[in-house]
């Protein structure tokens, strides 16, 4: 058995509205057992019976979700038992004007994208590359405007790059 976390990118945001209880459905319908969602944001919680590959687990609930709900959907797939360290790795200190996330992506590639060339101020944004993810650390309320949450927000990433606060990330634990 595997615990697996399935990081849905873009729900209950722009007009996709999926609500939990039928995403947590969905899941159950796929065979996958102990299911929660967290949130309303497209975090699910779920465990797989046989060893399987995660490419095509991801696709398959891909397929799923777009056949169910009608939308183009994306996920990244994380291993359960990595994200504690995935968050206790957050190598910036925390503070309470400031928001803290890690960047997922299923395609690694994406994430050194990210910061190619990346030109930003680290008094006011600090980012780093972690084991399989970004880290990034914002003001709050610019979580939308500065350098790295543009070029994390630009369409060439929709497709593979999700993030979540740290916050979130604890109660997925």
């Amino acid at each position: 058995m595997t615990n697996w976390i399935a990081l849905l990118r873009g729900v209950n945001v722009n007009g996709i509205t999926i609500r939990s209880a039928d995403l947590a459905e969905l899941f159950r319908g796929l065979g996958y057992t102990d299911v929660r969602t967290i949130l309303a944001s497209g975090n699910v919680v779920f465990t797989t019976a046989d060893p399987v590959d995660p490419a095509v687990l991801r696709s398959s609930i891909e397929q799923a979700l777009r056949d169910r709900f009608g939308y183009d959907a994306w996920i990244v797939l994380v291993r359960h038992d990595s994200l504690a360290d995935l968050v206790a790795g957050f190598p910036f200190a925390s503070a309470a004007d400031r928001h803290d996330y890690v960047v997922f992506a299923s395609e690694p590639v994406a994430l050194d994208d990210l910061l190619a060339g990346l030109d930003h101020d680290p008094a006011i944004e600090q980012v780093a590359r972690g084991d399989g993810v970004v880290y990034w650390s914002c003001p709050k309320g610019s979580s939308t405007t500065t350098p790295f949450a543009k070029r994390a927000g630009a369409g060439r990433f929709k497709r593979t790059t999700t993030a979540r606060n740290t916050n979130t990330l604890r109660k997925l634990l």
